[in-house]
């Protein structure tokens, strides 16, 4: 496992003097996937989204945002296109080269390799490369919506549409099979913010990588109840062709 500098750094004099009482929150971003859903000739992360990479526009969040000490990004061994998006010795910001099979293989191992850099009770926001909408405000609004609540939390927003399950049907056609109550239902956003420590554990002992779609669904395993925060629209996953649309309408205006 290799990382694009000659060493991680250690954050600012001013993260590391801070007072026991106020933790320190960093940011973590997994940037190793492939895109295959958007049909695109190379890793969605780096696709144009209102003038620049998706991924800048999510690292210029945490690096705009004076809670955050550092913000950390993961990508594959071979990532060629990295260092044209984040250039080494950007401020605030560093690559390591330790991403992994699948996104929980990815946060894991960039948690590893920051074993020296991070304390136990550090908190950590892994964030989705391909959400370009965070604002400094959805940031500040997770902190203080999660507070010191152990379990830590996450950014969502409420089902508002009726949620239906499907059946295979004639000719391979889905049909409804049933009407899914929507009341306490919430689509899952990032970022998610657990302790260094806990998101180790939880994601060291998670029994299926695929099985683990987001964060807060290995520290559950665990037996903890992470906050829910809710978050913006603004803030969605740019997965299909059709979403960057959608994310360029957002990043028209700076906050939500």
């Amino acid at each position: 496992m290799t990382e694009q500098h000659q060493a991680i750094p250690q954050p600012s004099a001013a993260a590391t003097q801070s007072a026991p009482a106020r933790p320190r929150y960093f940011a973590l971003l997994p940037a190793a996937g492939v895109g295959a859903r958007m049909a695109a000739n190379g890793p969605k992360q780096y696709l144009t989204v209102g003038g620049q990479p998706m991924l800048r526009h999510a690292v210029d969040a945490f690096r705009a945002s004076p809670l955050v000490a550092h913000t950390y990004v993961v990508v594959s061994p071979d990532d060629g296109v990295i260092d044209s998006v984040l250039p080494p010795g950007l401020d605030g910001v560093t690559v390591l080269r330790a991403g992994g099979a699948t996104r929980m293989d990815s946060v894991l191992n960039g948690l590893r390799a920051l074993g020296g850099v991070l304390a136990s009770d550090d908190l950590v926001m892994v964030h989705d490369a391909a959400r370009p909408g965070l604002t400094p405000a959805l940031i500040a609004r997770l902190i203080a919506g999660v507070g010191d609540d152990p379990a830590g939390g996450l950014l969502a927003l409420p089902v508002v549409d009726t949620m239906k399950r499907s059946a295979p049907g004639a000719e391979g056609a889905s049909v409804s099979a049933a009407t899914v109550p929507r009341n306490g239902l919430w689509s899952a956003q990032t970022p998610q913010m657990f302790s260094y420590a806990l998101l180790l554990r939880a994601l060291g002992s998670a029994p299926d990588a695929n099985a683990i779609t987001d964060d807060a669904s290995a520290v559950e395993i665990l037996g903890y109840a992470p906050r829910l925060i809710e978050g913006h629209p603004r803030n969605l996953k740019v997965t299909l062709p059709a979403d960057i649309r959608i994310a360029e309408m957002y990043l028209a205006h700076k906050e939500d």
